[in-house]
């Protein structure tokens, strides 16, 4: 395909890289298969441990210039990075629909996501405030100020395959840090293709060799990562079981970790809702990235006196989605990512029903030669009730479950009572409501909307979640400060020195 081409993907390709500098990967070769069409797209070689030590110690001697580039020379080149992605964007949006699944408007959507983060950026790289205070020593000045920390790991989940670096690296650059990203491996060639675009503007501006590193591999990779103490800052997106064994490495080193993992979003539809609204948002919000996404849509909780009318319109809407080709623009579901994930949807729905829900549409694997991969399934609803054990595990996969409530109270339980606190939304015209909803007795997530839906954020915002969801903020607002170390400073700009609590020490 053209757009492979363009972003240099071959039929092998090597996945360690320490910026322009490709590296031989010594560990097992992974294959990058389409879920679209079951075809092998490329082959990419990995990192064994000597590749990986090998890549980071090249990060650590390029932080050591990088650190000291002022903060808008680096904004400057992460402006330009910005220009590329716009240049590459269509290629790059169709690489992330074809390797990973989703549509192409989300593919091309994520791209943008990425050019948004650097304009973010390149402002935020004038930006980096400290903050002065007033000291009780007479002739003493004190302030805060901010200093690159050092080499960020960042690893990353197959569903949204470059924005997330994206926020992360971003970031760091613009705060004189350098990156050894993880990506997953089931969208290895997406990496490769942000590597080659951004390699470029790197070689133009003269930035270090390894401000920007790729070390391709399995798991083991994260685990070297997290338990690697020249790394101060971890950033992982993921699975909550994946999550908690990176937080313990980090934490058993006294690391950072930034942690974005499982969500279990709902809606909380009232008997005030604009249905024109909360339709289109519960459908999108479910359906969206085949119900892959952290911020996905998993639950609706409905007022019992429109549970009927929603419910008929919701399904009604269900019946006119398109689901093939992502790069089908007429479509609006793609496959699953792989067979693993299809095996875990069918799971969760005999784990459904085994429990007492009810399924009102079909379920299943869509069969034919439109869906020779094996990985298209069918969205689906189930009415349920809250306490069934399915309804509090996060499936990666189109499954809606539908939940009737009396008093907004309780739909404010209902939604809190899940381990995950990622996303989540009410969708009603009374003020009243919607002030309880994001009041200190409304939602526990880290994200509360009003009339728009759980899925998708503005990079303005911290985005970022609570409870099993991590704790981490990543994007916007002041996630910057995840990224370098705090130091406070004090200046004595007299010719006394007045000691604690009055205390005389005389040396003459």
């Amino acid at each position: 395909m053209e757009f492979l081409q363009k972003l240099q993907i071959s039929t092998h390709n090597e996945g360690i890289s320490t910026g322009s500098k490709w590296l031989a990967g010594h560990g097992v070769v992974i294959n990058s298969y389409s879920p679209v069409d079951g075809a092998l797209i490329a082959a990419v070689s990995t990192a064994n441990k000597e590749d990986y030590d090998q890549v980071v110690t090249k990060a650590q001697e390029a932080f050591e210039q990088w650190r000291l580039w002022p903060a808008p020379k680096r904004g400057e080149v992460v402006r330009q990075i910005g220009q590329a992605l716009r240049a590459y964007k269509e290629e790059l949006g169709k690489l992330v629909s074809y390797e990973m699944g989703k549509s192409l408007q989300e593919g091309m959507g994520e791209v943008q996501e990425m050019i948004d983060i650097c304009d973010f950026a390149v402002g935020l790289s004038r930006q980096l405030h400290g903050l002065t205070m007033h000291s009780e020593r007479p002739g003493h000045r004190m302030y805060e100020q901010y200093h690159p920390l050092g080499v960020v790991g960042i690893i990353t989940a197959f569903n949204f395959p470059v924005a997330v670096w994206s926020w992360n690296s971003m970031l760091a650059w613009i705060c004189g840090d350098v990156c050894v990203w993880k990506p997953s491996e089931k969208t290895p060639l997406c990496a490769i293709a942000c590597q080659h675009i951004i390699t470029s503007i790197f070689e133009a501006n003269g930035v270090p060799e390894g401000v920007s590193c790729l070390v391709s591999g399995g798991r083991e990779v994260g685990e070297w990562i997290s338990k690697d103490e020249r790394i101060p800052l971890v950033s992982a997106t993921g699975s909550t079981r994946m999550g908690k064994a990176v937080a313990v490495n980090v934490a058993q080193r006294l690391g950072r970790s930034l942690l974005e993992l499982g969500g279990n979003n709902a809606i909380i539809v009232t008997k005030n809702a604009d249905l024109q609204i909360a339709v289109p948002a519960a459908v999108f919000g479910a359906v969206g990235t085949a119900g892959q996404r952290c911020t996905t849509t998993r639950r609706l909780i409905i007022h019992e006196e429109i549970f009927d009318v929603f419910t008929n319109k919701l399904l009604h809407a269900y019946q006119q989605l398109k689901i093939g080709n992502p790069l089908n623009p007429e479509n609006h579901v793609g496959p699953l990512i792989d067979k693993d994930a299809v095996q875990q949807y069918l799971h969760a729905i005999e784990e459904c029903k085994n429990q007492g829900g009810v399924f009102l549409t079909d379920t299943g694997v869509l069969d034919g030669e439109a869906y020779s991969s094996g990985c298209y399934v069918k969205p689906c609803i189930a009415k349920v009730a809250h306490h069934y054990p399915i309804v509090h595990k996060e499936t990666f996969a189109p499954i809606l479950y539908l939940i009737p409530y009396k008093t907004l109270e309780e739909a404010i339980t209902i939604q809190n009572s899940v381990p995950q606190g990622l996303s989540s939304a009410i969708m009603t015209t009374d003020l009243r409501e919607a002030e309880l909803f994001l009041s200190h007795a409304g939602s526990d997530c880290g994200i509360a909307n009003v009339n728009i839906g759980t899925s998708g954020a503005e990079i303005g915002g911290a985005f970022g979640g609570e409870k099993e969801t991590g704790g981490g903020r990543e994007s916007g607002s002041d996630a910057w400060k995840n990224y370098m170390r705090r130091q406070t400073n004090t200046i004595n700009y007299t010719n006394q020195l007045p000691l604690a609590q009055g205390i005389k020490f005389d040396i003459s």
